[in-house]
């Protein structure tokens, strides 16, 4: 199992990062190996990824959601996988967002890439182009 803690802060109020990261759709946008994420119920959706070269399909489910605060999740089927993403206000239009994984890796590929590090550098990575997409694009003075 793995437990992979990683951080990031943007340029924008608590507000605008935690809607954006509620539009569960665009993670394809930001996160490395998401292919697609489709809502199928009120806290439920789909997710096709790409895994060690695999496509793999999975359901997950919000299990907490505090809006402005913190949302939490896990897969009910397909890979075993559970997080929590909170949201601290820093200043008017600075936050923080902390990012928390549980994951266990199937198979032996998985496990050689979860033991290389290959886990951990992808969530560093989403975080980071995740800041890349939600902070408005300046312009040159």
């Amino acid at each position: 199992m793995s437990d992979i803690m990683e951080t990031v802060e943007v340029d924008v109020p608590v507000a605008v990062a935690y809607a954006q990261w509620t539009r569960f759709e665009e993670f394809p946008s930001f996160m490395e190996g998401v292919s697609q994420v489709r809502r199928t119920g009120e806290t439920s959706m789909r997710w096709t990824v790409e895994i060690a070269g695999q496509q793999r399909d999975f359901d997950a489910v919000v299990t907490e959601q505090i809006p402005g605060e913190r949302i939490a999740w896990r897969t009910t089927d397909g890979v075993t996988h559970a997080g929590v993403v909170t949201f601290h206000h820093l200043a008017e239009a600075r936050t923080r967002i902390t990012l928390q994984l549980k994951t266990v890796p199937e198979g032996a590929v998985e496990q050689l890439g979860d033991k290389s590090g290959l886990v951990k550098a992808r969530a560093k990575g989403d975080m980071k182009r995740f800041k890349a997409f939600v902070e408005p694009t300046r312009s040159a003075v």
